[in-house]
């Protein structure tokens, strides 16, 4: 039976997940040294403010706003030098800087808002939330890696924040993204859930760990639950991904078949696990189990792994 390789059902999945809703038009191949300086010479520019974990947001208005002009910028950030530029949305500049001012010095309505809860509780609108996982991620990385690699000197900004030079050798640094594989485990009405000691009070998630050199994300995935779980996995089914800023992730989920029944936990790693039926795993997702116990918020990629199962007929 033939089919076409694009026939896929509707929207993508990662379309749905949390900070996937970036618009911003990167044109990567047309950035030059001094595109910072024409974009804020450009009235129409916007810029987003974070720093410390925080993003500043106008809660003056029904809809907050991450996006401010040239004009309220120019009290809200102490310095222009460590400014990047995210690129073109709406033909409006869009750029980014470290704020540096403390919540007691905002002016009246700007509020500074922890990344975390500006998408969990849809503070601002998705595009906003999309630019500013791009924002954060590449001012994480300018803050950790200010020196060569290779020589040691400081390095310099170029291309608008994406790439740093070394003037002493010439090496040439671009932004990193960490990949990591989240995983759903299932073996036939049933998912293998779990939670680190750090999860909040009833909070049950998939399994997930970093893709190490020179691996594939199946192969993570079958050496990650097997590190975490002693379960051994056979199939891997890629399902959507996620920009994660905290620094500098990419979120890649998939679904894992289990082999086997038996399971041990690392509770070096996991505080608790075990096998949930699709019920179950519906009443935490309504919270309304009699337990407490509940699945990731809806925006993370978690949920959206859980949900497609649970809601799947294989």
């Amino acid at each position: 039976m033939s089919f076409r390789l694009f026939d896929a059902p509707l929207a993508e999945p990662s379309h749905f997940v949390g900070f996937a809703g970036n618009r911003i038009n990167r044109h990567s191949e047309k950035r030059s040294d001094d595109v910072v300086t024409l974009a804020l010479a450009n009235a129409d520019a916007r810029m987003l403010l974070v720093g410390d974990g925080k993003i500043l947001v106008d809660r003056s208005a029904s809809e907050g706003n991450a996006f401010f002009g040239m004009e309220a910028t120019s009290a809200l950030l102490p310095g222009l030098n460590k400014t990047i530029y995210l690129g073109l949305q709406d033909d409006m500049p869009i750029l980014a800087g470290p704020s540096g001012l403390s919540p007691e010095a905002l002016p009246m309505g700007i509020e500074a808002v922890d990344y975390r809860s500006a998408y969990t509780q849809g503070l601002i609108p998705p595009d906003q939330i999309g630019a500013m996982a791009q924002a954060v991620s590449l001012l994480s990385w300018h803050d950790t890696h200010k020196f060569c690699g290779r020589c040691g000197h400081e390095t310099v900004m170029r291309d608008g924040g994406y790439r740093r030079t070394c003037p002493n050798c010439e090496a040439q640094h671009f932004p990193r993204t960490d990949p990591v594989a989240i995983m759903m485990v299932v073996r036939g009405d049933k998912c293998l859930l779990a939670r680190g000691a750090h999860f909040g009070t009833g909070m049950y998630s998939c399994l997930a760990g970093f893709i190490e050199p020179g691996e594939t994300i199946e192969n993570a995935v079958r050496r990650e639950t097997m590190e975490e779980t002693n379960l051994p996995v056979g199939r891997v089914l890629y399902h959507a991904s996620q920009p994660w800023p905290f620094p500098y992730s990419l979120m890649i989920g998939c679904h894992a078949e289990a082999l086997s029944d038996d399971y041990i936990l690392d509770t070096a790693e996991l505080e608790a696990g075990r096998w949930f039926s699709r019920e179950e795993v519906r009443t935490m997702m309504d919270r309304t189990h009699p337990d407490g116990l509940m699945t990731p918020p809806a925006g993370a990629i978690a949920a959206h792994l859980i949900r497609s199962w649970v809601e799947s007929k294989f």
